[in-house]
């Protein structure tokens, strides 16, 4: 997905904070002032966001998981539904303390989801009385809400972290940090850059913004998976023509 300058205009990526609000660390990234509000400079945008899909491809034609945050409600939708068309975990209803450098608390949480999502298929919930059935419906529902775009997972920390504001998600931010995971993520004029991996200086309030970051990064991913599937495909075929081979050059038997 060849994303240009145009396209980042068109959707008001470069539209900042008000000046009053800016954080000092990101005059790199600040085109200008006008009318009161920072204007962030699309050229280093595209610099950084080409820089984000290079590494965040990699990781994925190496298997890895990225996990997708973003807990406001422009962003919500679509995170949940890219990230889930490509398979990857997210967190869209909010963060909670300790979700990876607790993880072994989330890990039986998921389990418990597993759980009672086996209870409400197998025959003896049939039997349950109507409250009793309507107790873990609600508990299915709630777990759902928080740990439901975790499932992914497979029990496992993510390897890197996609982030829209990292104002508002500092709590997942400093988790990342504490355990050394690469955090990506769209950070506006009231950000520290300093905090993430690799900053893509852009518009994290917009739907509009939100979307086409989100939608590059995940084109990244998607190219990443289908270089990984090439790369097994190419594996598979040449272990067959080894054992093939090695058939064939073996001492027939008497």
């Amino acid at each position: 997905m060849k994303i240009e300058y145009k396209d980042l205009l068109d959707a008001g990526v470069h539209f900042g904070h008000l000046t009053r609000k800016w954080d000092p660390k990101m005059s790199p990234y600040i085109f200008m002032e006008k009318n009161g509000i920072h204007l962030i400079d699309i050229n280093k945008t595209l610099v950084c966001l080409e820089e984000a899909c290079k590494a965040v491809k990699e990781l994925a034609r190496n298997g890895k998981k990225i996990l997708f945050v973003a807990t406001k409600k422009q962003a919500q939708e679509v995170i949940a539904t890219e990230a889930s068309r490509l398979n990857m975990p997210f967190v869209t209803e909010r963060w909670l303390g300790g979700m990876l450098t607790n993880f072994s608390t989330v890990k039986e949480s998921l389990k418990k989801l597993k759980n009672i999502e086996k209870q409400i298929k197998s025959e003896s919930f049939n039997a349950l009385a109507k409250r009793e059935k309507l107790m873990v419906e609600r508990s299915k529902i709630k777990l759902e809400d928080v740990l439901g775009g975790l499932v992914t997972l497979n029990n496992k920390l993510p390897d890197a972290l996609f982030i829209v504001d990292i104002k508002r998600e500092h709590l997942a931010v400093a988790e990342a940090q504490k355990l050394g995971i690469k955090v990506f993520a769209m950070v506006d004029t009231n950000s520290n850059p300093n905090l993430v991996d690799f900053p893509i200086p852009a518009n994290d309030d917009a739907y509009k913004s939100i979307s086409l970051i989100t939608k590059t990064i995940c084109a990244a991913i998607e190219e990443g998976n289908s270089e990984r599937k090439k790369d097994k495909d190419k594996e598979n075929l040449k272990e067959e023509e080894t054992a093939k081979r090695e058939l064939d050059e073996s001492p027939k038997a008497e």
